[in-house]
């Protein structure tokens, strides 16, 4: 029934950190010089040179995820480690400025700070993005539509940012907040199909707002090149057994709604503007929040919402053979984010460089 779709590819970000000092540091033109060997094409700069990317090869299911994934943080630590740097997932630094990083040589991030000015320069933040292979534009269209009532979970679930230029923020999705002072960000309107899509890209190519469809930055997008539904609105997480488990999350619900799809029905449709109250309430206070339930119209703790959730894509996780990598997020959900952990480290200590050093012992966790 799945006909080879909904394969994965899964993009994440990485700070490079020096040891010492604890800072963010601008390595990336050094580090891409020693790891192409090892990396191969699946290591990119970002436009500030203290931030790595990673990108795994088409995956045909979540095994091939975690072992790509584990072989990258694993190789891209001995990279860093190779210069007496260290490598952190999570989605901001908690006490590196912006106005001391370095810009990546490349047009491109040339052209989009000339656009953006500050609103660039200040964009020192880290994200995962989860691709989903779907081959019809018009189903990618309506499941790009319906996800969209699950973005808010999938950011509580992966909350790590929790600082931003050593203070407490208050949130614990800073990232988000960050982010959404770009332009064509947060979570999208809904789009009838791909003809009503394509025309919204054209309108904007043609009144100079962008030049291509890569200037959409939305929580959720249709990908303008290759043939994936990309979720954009995770947090990166720090560990990577809640990695594997959101992505096998993702993917889950994306299965679950074409199902649904097939049989003539569908995720019930809410505005843009209601999805996003519940965006706000997981950016604040992620798992520990209380989200609405537009059905019911009330609230209710995500504790209880998480695991509905699984129950949700159940038929899905057991088509894909992940039920177990599925309902890992309940235990996400009891244990905390890495958001969470780092504000009791820094609760217990009052030294953000004490978080620092969590992060960079708790990236590693499980690489072999």
């Amino acid at each position: 029934m799945l006909d080879g779709q909904f394969t994965l590819g899964v993009e994440e970000e990485y700070q490079i950190v020096d040891p010492v000092t604890r800072e963010l540091k601008s390595y990336i033109s050094r580090l891409l010089e020693d790891g192409k060997s090892v990396l191969r094409e699946r290591v990119r700069m970002e436009m500030h040179q203290s931030v790595v990317e990673v990108g795994t090869s088409i995956c045909k299911d979540i095994g091939e995820v975690r072992t790509e994934l584990i072989e990258m943080r694993s190789e891209l630590s001995a990279l860093a480690k190779k210069g007496g740097l260290r490598i952190v997932a999570a989605s901001t630094h908690p006490f590196s400025d912006w106005k001391t990083q370095e810009i990546s040589p490349n047009e491109r991030y040339y052209n989009i700070i000339e656009d953006l000015q500050d609103v660039a320069r200040a964009n020192l933040i880290f994200g995962l993005h989860v691709h989903v292979g779907i081959k019809d534009r018009e189903v990618a269209i309506a499941l790009n539509n319906q996800i969209r009532y699950f973005l808010p979970h999938l950011l509580a679930l992966t909350t790590s940012s929790p600082f931003w230029l050593g203070r407490k923020s208050g949130l614990m999705s800073t990232r988000s907040q960050i982010f959404k002072r770009f332009p064509r960000t947060g979570i999208p309107d809904e789009f009838e199909g791909p003809e009503h899509f394509d025309q919204f890209v054209k309108l904007l190519i043609k009144t100079g707002c962008i030049d291509n469809g890569k200037k959409i930055w939305w929580d959720v997008r249709p990908h303008h090149v290759f043939d994936t539904v990309e979720v954009r609105i995770c947090d990166m997480p720090t560990r990577m057994d809640h990695t594997i488990a959101v992505v096998a999350l993702v993917q889950a619900l994306m299965v679950q709604l074409y199902l649904m799809y097939r049989r003539n029905t569908g995720w019930r449709s809410y505005p843009r503007s209601l999805l996003e109250e519940n965006k706000w309430r997981a950016v604040r206070f992620g798992t520990d929040a209380k989200l609405i339930d537009f059905g019911r119209k009330e609230e209710r703790p995500f504790s209880e919402l998480v695991v509905e959730l699984v129950e949700f894509v159940s038929e899905a996780s057991d088509m894909l053979g992940t039920s177990d990598a599925v309902e890992r997020v309940i235990a996400i959900q009891k244990e905390g984010t890495s958001a969470h952990r780092q504000a009791e480290v820094f609760d217990k200590t009052n030294d953000m460089k004490a978080v620092v050093d969590w992060l960079i012992a708790e990236t590693l966790h499980g690489i072999g």
